[in-house]
């Protein structure tokens, strides 16, 4: 495969911005580099083709790099139009990567990237979202024999892969990757925490002390949007559909409240839940002046923006990735990157160090996958709790840091159940 001849990028010649992205995350990922020298010695993906669809920037780079390490004929999609870097693209064609992804394509476009990644006939897929694996399944079967299985990123995606499985109509094994502890312990809760707000502040350039801050959804990702803001000096109120998660906002010392309330007080919306009209026309008309929405969840379908539209008297490109709506009486209401992703669409998603271990994630139960697709049920499937230590304990090594061990006679005490 020649990927310069066959890939769809926006300009070759952003390739070396794209390559000295890719060498700084490299090198503060640790665990990813230890993976990729075995990975090179053993090729456990020798003769296969693998198709990635992630948020196409330097992290995710490197991830498809290592999995080329591996043996695989790699090919690589955007899962997010606006969070493909076109430099990082670029840089991965020049390293015989085939990719088929710009920065914000039209829809019917960023569709059809998604298909040519498929057409080539992948044995193996990452994805985020489910996108992959929702058009293998309603619109190109053809394609379904050849995929052993593969791994999902995202809780959105596990979602819909379970519903999928539910229905008896899931065509091959995939594993929730999102659901392993090193992924939503910490780049759900600090991945998504420091990235959001990072996302937010570069875009607007405004102060966050003193503001209230309303975070829609309180899980793993809801928790770190809440504890970045309160660290930024801002009150933080919470609004929840579970009890239990409520209770637990308010535990955490924040205040809880119903959506129709908190319209009303938030300086900042952030929502954070995977579900869609989190935020909708009864809120925008309570909310106040110079109110800022954004989104955390991975599908834009969280805050209503056909409703706000239609309140809307006009809609204007007030900075980049900031759009101004404007309502009657005056009113102003702030929506960032369009309403999608806001820390990678306005920002640089997660850190280096927080992508690491997902990555680092990623890749074992690609291989895993690999290594026992014809035993697997074709449902969803956890990563097993022995990749979860193998990754924190490189983590930890790589930290420098050292921790207790069981001695033999602890072991019998824990399995006894006499004392």
């Amino acid at each position: 495969m020649n990927a310069r001849e066959t890939s769809i990028i926006q300009d070759l010649s952003l390739a070396p911005e794209g390559h000295l992205k890719i060498d700084w995350v490299k090198e503060h990922m640790p665990v990813l580099n230890r993976i990729r020298k075995r990975f090179e010695q053993e090729k456990p993906f020798a003769g296969l083709k693998v198709a990635i669809c992630l948020h196409l920037e330097a992290k995710t780079a490197y991830l498809a790099k290592v999995i080329q390490a591996g043996g695989a004929q790699v090919t690589i999609t955007g899962s997010n139009p606006l969070s493909t870097q076109d430099d990082i693209c670029a840089a991965l064609v020049e390293d015989n990567i085939q990719v088929f992804a710009r920065y914000n394509p039209e829809p019917e476009e960023y569709k059809q990237h998604l298909i040519k990644t498929l057409e080539t006939k992948p044995d193996l897929i990452i994805d985020d979202g489910g996108d992959l694996v929702t058009i293998l399944h309603e619109e190109r079967p053809d394609l379904l024999p050849q995929i052993r299985g593969g791994a999902e990123e995202t809780t959105t995606g596990i979602l819909r892969l379970k519903a999928l499985a539910k229905e008896g109509r899931l065509q091959f094994p995939m594993m929730a990757v999102n659901d392993a502890y090193c992924k939503y312990l910490f780049d759900n809760r600090y991945g998504t925490g420091q990235s959001v707000w990072d996302g937010i502040n570069r875009t607007t350039n405004l102060v966050v002390a003193g503001k209230t801050v309303v975070v829609i959804g309180y899980g793993w990702c809801g928790k770190g949007v809440a504890m970045r803001a309160k660290g930024l000096g801002a009150k933080v109120i919470v609004t929840e559909v579970d009890p239990i998660k409520a209770i637990e906002a308010y535990m955490d010392g924040f205040e809880v409240m119903s959506m129709d309330q908190a319209a009303e007080l938030g300086d900042y919306f952030v929502t954070v839940t995977g579900n869609k009209d989190c935020i909708r026309q009864s809120h925008f008309e309570k909310m106040k002046n110079g109110a800022i929405l954004a989104n955390a969840g991975h599908f834009d379908v969280e805050i209503n923006l056909r409703e706000l539209e239609g309140l809307a008297q006009s809609k204007r490109v007030v900075r980049k990735n900031i759009e101004e709506y404007q309502l009657a009486g005056g009113k102003k209401i702030y929506v960032l990157a369009e309403g999608r992703l806001v820390n990678l669409a306005a920002g640089d998603g997660h850190p280096a160090e927080i992508m690491d271990m997902t990555f680092a994630l990623q890749a074992l139960a690609l291989e895993y996958i690999n290594n026992h697709y014809q035993q697997l049920e074709k449902k969803v499937h956890n990563v097993p709790y022995e990749l979860d230590q193998q990754v924190a304990a490189y983590k930890l090594e790589a930290l420098g840091i050292t921790i207790d061990r069981l001695s033999e006679e602890q072991k019998a005490y824990l399995e006894s159940w006499k004392e």
